[in-house]
């Protein structure tokens, strides 16, 4: 999901809603009461500059327009995160590109197009045509890109701050984070598998990629428009799932709703049961009157984190009868992230204009299915509105939220309350009903039944056939489990899905990936972390001895970490001691030993950052077969011989393969 923060200028692209970086405008933390007193005015004004446009009617009310934002992961050979986006951005030299929070992800700004006829081909073909621009340059970086909602091979190591992309906007914005939260917070996802995991920087938002579709609305519709787009929220992020993994665990369906909540969540805990609202959030009621309630209730809400000096000019712009920019909104709203979130910009007339953002598309699987998503929502978003009147008595607003969530969490597998009280499967759902409507919303606009019929039939054919890119990665993951290692495995689901990528198949009609996918493993880059072992069987220093020897009988291992009540290493047990004490002592029988009597106090560790030779050169040089994985001196891994002989059974296949690709 993105943190750049937008404005819309006049003279940039030919088209209304222009989307640009305010990286430009010198975007710093706010550090003294003075300089909140000045932004907070000017953040005031610009509220009621805005309610008086709109009174006065200066919005743009002709011809609607759709955009698009895409972000892509960049990765190397390996398929792994490639540090690189400064230097492609560089080289790329090209105005649609511009740069994301991680430097290992870049973002692409489509141009808007009139609400009608060839407008949705014409965003697949734009976005192909930068594809286009950006591989050849990516090939001589050695590099690649990937559409993908979270990157299966994404490790918490590229997470590290030393990522961020070198920008002051994106240090102001983990610093103001930092200043409001603390610098360490926790994580927890529970799924099919559970996450729990502690992080330390605003970097963990770079986990996620996005497709972010903008739908130009009149002022005197935005209030249905946005409620219904609240509605369709949640059978658009099922349908439209693609991020299933985070550092291996099968989490949430679109485990990115979860994810960018927690990344940007500025909230502390405290003694006291008070409701406080992430600043990623779905909403807490319908729109009743006016969109000026949205950007009301944020400012009222969540604290003003950033500023550039450069808001003052509203007053003066619209006193002179220039459509002021509103400085001050545009950032405060930018650092506010609705899922669907209100947006002010400027048409190259001079008209003010409002759009809907829509966040909660992942970013591929490929282009075709993106621009499927995007037809499907904009199309039900036009369309809703002439078969359902009043969108709010119809049901009500914690069912549409709970809706929401249940649908990131389950995605095609949901079942929702929709309107009237009706239960609904997700499939039925859109099968009986929401196709329908895209299809009347899109024609009443004019689009080319052509273009109707592509778009909505690649929707149509994913849910009869069951299969959005989440159920993919998820089959596949079930189906090279029983051969593969984890390693293997997201290796395998990564390289898979970027061959399907290149074919722009939509993603129903992609075989699960196999271990015939499984190439571009660089033994040189492989780090401590992706193939020690986590699930780990320890014991207190105060245990029995006899306890130790049966849970090595019964789990099948040779070395046992020991640890204290807060996940200390604080020893480690290898099955050679425990061969050596018993034989030692199977006369004394009454001689009661305990852990701390035989443990190894000091063992060799290794930390996760470390690569594979790191490892093997540490335990060849100090004559050990085991070494315990230790972060911030906490105990979360552990690395033996046999890993080792597991990575290089992986390794071996993938020379087989490659083999076999070049017979």
């Amino acid at each position: 999901m993105s943190l750049l923060f937008y404005v819309t200028l006049t003279n940039l692209v030919p088209e209304n809603i222009a989307l640009v970086s305010m990286g430009d405008l010198n975007v710093k933390v706010i550090k003294t009461q003075k300089q909140l007193n000045d932004f907070t005015r000017c953040l005031l004004k610009d509220v009621h500059l805005l309610e008086q446009m709109i009174e006065n009617d200066w919005f743009e009310t002709g011809q609607m327009h759709i955009g698009a934002e895409q972000e892509f992961c960049l990765i190397g050979k390996h398929y792994k995160p490639a540090t690189k986006a400064s230097e492609v951005l560089q080289k790329l030299n090209h105005p649609s590109f511009t740069t994301e929070l991680g430097q290992f992800n870049i973002e692409a700004n489509l141009a808007p197009q009139a609400f009608k006829e060839d407008c949705f081909a014409k965003l697949e073909g734009e976005l192909n045509t930068l594809l286009d621009k950006l591989e050849p340059v990516c090939n001589k970086l050695g590099i690649d890109y990937l559409l993908t909602g979270i990157l299966p091979t994404l490790r918490k190591f590229d997470l590290a701050i030393e990522n961020i992309t070198p920008l002051d906007r994106y240090y102001a914005l983990a610093e103001a984070i930092g200043k409001m939260r603390g610098k360490e917070f926790e994580l927890h996802l529970k799924g099919f598998d559970e996450l729990n995991l502690k992080f330390d920087s605003v970097m963990l938002e770079a986990c996620n990629t996005s497709f972010q579709v903008h739908l130009q609305v009149r002022p005197d519709e935005f209030v249905d428009q946005y409620n219904i787009s609240q509605l369709l929220a949640a059978p658009t992020v099922a349908v439209g799932s693609n991020s299933p993994m985070l550092f291996g665990k099968r989490l949430w369906h679109e485990t990115r709703i979860a994810l960018f909540q927690k990344s940007v969540d500025t909230r502390i805990t405290n003694d006291h049961i008070r409701d406080r609202s992430p600043r990623v959030t779905f909403g807490n009621s319908w729109l009743k009157n006016s969109v000026l309630e949205l950007f009301k209730e944020d400012i009222s809400r969540f604290r003003v984190m950033l500023m550039t000096g450069q808001e003052d000019a509203s007053q003066n712009e619209f006193e002179q009868g220039i459509t002021p920019q509103l400085k001050a909104l545009s950032i405060h709203n930018s650092t506010v992230y609705r899922w669907n979130r209100p947006c002010y910009g400027i048409s190259p007339s001079g008209k003010p204009h409002l759009r809907i953002e829509n966040r909660v598309l992942p970013s591929g699987p490929t282009v075709l299915d993106e621009m499927a998503n995007t037809a499907f929502w904009i199309g039900a978003m036009s369309g809703f509105k002439d078969q359902y009147q009043n969108v709010p008595s119809l049901i009500d607003f914690d069912q549409v939220k709970s809706n929401f969530y249940s649908a990131a969490t389950q995605g095609m597998n949901t079942k929702l309350r929709w309107l009237n009280g009706q239960r609904m499967s997700l499939n039925e759902l859109i099968l009986k009903e929401l196709l329908p409507i895209a299809k009347e919303g899109l024609a009443k606009n004019k689009v080319n039944k052509g273009d109707i019929d592509k778009y909505l039939g690649v929707i149509e054919e994913r849910v009869k056939s069951n299969q959005n890119g989440t159920n993919w990665i998820l089959k596949s993951y079930s189906h090279l489990a029983k051969d593969a290692t984890k390693e293997e495995i997201l290796l395998s689901i990564t390289s898979s899905m970027h061959q399907n990528q290149q074919s722009n198949k939509p993603v129903h009609q992609w075989p699960l990936a196999d271990l015939s996918h499984l190439v571009g493993l660089d033994p040189a880059t492989i780090l401590v972390e992706e193939f020690m072992t986590t699930d780990l069987f320890t014991v207190q220093q105060e245990d029995i001895l006899e306890l130790v020897a049966d849970m090595m009988d019964w789990q099948n291992v040779r070395f046992t970490p020991v640890e204290n009540d807060k996940g200390k290493l604080i020893g480690l047990i290898s099955a050679r001691m425990m061969l050596r004490h018993f034989r030692k002592n199977h006369e004394n029988v009454s001689e009661q030993k305990m852990v701390k009597d035989i443990m190894i106090k000091d063992p060799i560790i290794i930390d996760p950052g470390k690569t594979v030779h790191d490892a093997m050169a540490l335990m060849k040089s100090n004559g050990v077969g085991c070494l315990p994985v230790v972060k911030n001196q906490k105990l979360i891994g552990i690395v033996t011989e046999g890993d080792f002989l597991n990575l290089t059974s992986t390794i071996l296949k993938i020379l087989k393969g490659a083999g076999d690709l070049n017979e």
